[in-house]
């Protein structure tokens, strides 16, 4: 899996396992899933937010109608 951007160049299996190690280092093995945590439920809340205004531009054409 090779990705190109444009900052960073190409970035392979060996980068990607640097910075893993990178942030296993800064954050500690404990931490980790707490951290994951929170970023999954950020990315729920982003998504019921998102659906949220999507259905009331509907909601508000069916009142008008």
């Amino acid at each position: 899996m090779m990705l190109y951007l444009k900052f960073l160049g190409m970035i392979g299996g060996p980068q990607i396992i640097l910075i893993i190690a990178v942030v296993l280092l800064l954050f500690g093995g404990r931490k980790i899933p707490e951290l994951m945590r929170g970023l999954g439920s950020g990315i729920k809340e982003f998504k019921n937010a998102t659906k949220e205004e999507e259905k009331k531009p509907k909601i508000e054409e069916e009142k008008k109608s």
